[in-house]
C-alpha cells in the first residue's frame, strides 16, 4: 500500500454512501479483454496473480468452513467474483479472501474478479463493510478496523457509522474493547468470550482473571457485570456520604460519556463538587481527546 495518510484524508465522493458507491453503480456483463491492469471490470484471472492484503481486518479463517466452501466451489464453481485492486504486477484482494483461499483448495486455475482502482482508505472501508455484512468479523477485528480508519485516515466515529450503517455508540463500544489486555481480546477472537462479557470487564482491576472466571463458570453478561462491580475497589467517599451504593444517575452518565468518547470515564461526585477522570491507553486516543476538547475537527 502506497497511499499516504494525508492523501487519504481528502474528501471522496463515495465516503459515507456505503459499498455500492465504492464499487460503482453498475458492472459490465461481459469480461473485459486486453491488458488486465488498464481498465476496471469483471474478468477471469489466474488465481496465482492474486495476493492477500496484509492489512485487511479479518485475521481468522475457520478451517472446517473453508473445506466446506472449497467442496461447494469444486461442484458449482466460484459464483461470486473476488474484489481486487491493481498492486504492482499482481492484484491485491480487497474483499473475498475467504473465497480465494477456498478456490485454491478446490484447485481452480482461474477465478472471476472485479477490478477497481482504490486508495488505502477505500480498500479498508470496503473490506470492513463486506465482512460486517457477512458477519464474518469478530468484535476485536471489527474494532481494530475502525481504529485504523480513525488513526490513519482521519475518520470520525460519526462518519464510520454512516459508512458501515452502524450507530456511533456501537462503534464507540467496540473501540473500548481495545483497552482490554491482549489475553482477554484473544478470548473474544476465539469466541470463548462474547462481546457483552468483555465489555462488562472494561475498567476492572484484573480483567484477565475475571474473564477466565466468566468462561470457566459460563456466567451470563449480567453475572459478569456484577463480578466486575464487586471486584473493583470501593471508591473513596467523604464521611458525609452514608450510602455505599453508587448513584445510578452518575453511573449512567459515566456510560454515556464513555460511549461518546470511546474511552473509560469515571466520575467521583460529592456534596461540594467532584472529579471527572478519563482514561486512555494510547497516544492516539489522547490526541483525539485533546482535539475534541479544543474544538478541532477530527
Amino acid at each position: 500500500m502506497t497511499d499516504s495518510p494525508a492523501a487519504a484524508r481528502k474528501p471522496r465522493p463515495g465516503l459515507g454512501r456505503g459499498l455500492s458507491a465504492l464499487l460503482g453503480d453498475s458492472l459490465p456483463e461481459e469480461p473485459i479483454k486486453g491488458n488486465p491492469t488498464s481498465a476496471s471490470g469483471v474478468r477471469m484471472l489466474p488465481i496465482s496473480s492474486l495476493v492477500a492484503d496484509p492489512n485487511q481486518p479479518r485475521r481468522h479463517f475457520d478451517e472446517e468452513a473453508l473445506d466446506t466452501l472449497a467442496e461447494s466451489i469444486r461442484t458449482r464453481g466460484l459464483i461470486q467474483p473476488i474484489f481486487v485492486r491493481p498492486h504492482g504486477q499482481s492484484f491485491q484482494i480487497v474483499a473475498g479472501e475467504r473465497r480465494w483461499r477456498a478456490a485454491q483448495r478446490a484447485r481452480l486455475h482461474e477465478v472471476p474478479v472485479i477490478v477497481r482502482e482504490l486508495n488505502d482508505a477505500e480498500t479498508l472501508e470496503i473490506a470492513l463493510i463486506e465482512n460486517i455484512q457477512r458477519q464474518d468479523l469478530n468484535a476485536i477485528e471489527e474494532a481494530e478496523g475502525y481504529a485504523r480508519l480513525i488513526r490513519e485516515f482521519g475518520h470520525t466515529q460519526e462518519a464510520l457509522g454512516k459508512i458501515v450503517h452502524k450507530s456511533r455508540s456501537h462503534i464507540a463500544n467496540l473501540l473500548r474493547l481495545l483497552d482490554l489486555p491482549q489475553a482477554v481480546r484473544e478470548m473474544v477472537v476465539d469466541r470463548s468470550l462474547e462481546m457483552g462479557h468483555a465489555r462488562a470487564l472494561i475498567g476492572a482491576p484484573d480483567p484477565e482473571k475475571l474473564a477466565r472466571e466468566v468462561v470457566a463458570k459460563g456466567l451470563s453478561v449480567r453475572d459478569a457485570e456484577k463480578l466486575a462491580r464487586t471486584a473493583k475497589p470501593a471508591p473513596k467517599r467523604k464521611a458525609s456520604v452514608a450510602s455505599s451504593e453508587r448513584d445510578p444517575d452518575i453511573a449512567a452518565l459515566e456510560r454515556h460519556l464513555g460511549d461518546v468518547l470511546g474511552l473509560n470515564v469515571r466520575i467521583a461526585h460529592a456534596e461540594k463538587g467532584g472529579t471527572l477522570q478519563v482514561s486512555y491507553s494510547t497516544l492516539d486516543q489522547l490526541d483525539m481527546l485533546c482535539q475534541r476538547l479544543s474544538g478541532e475537527r477530527i
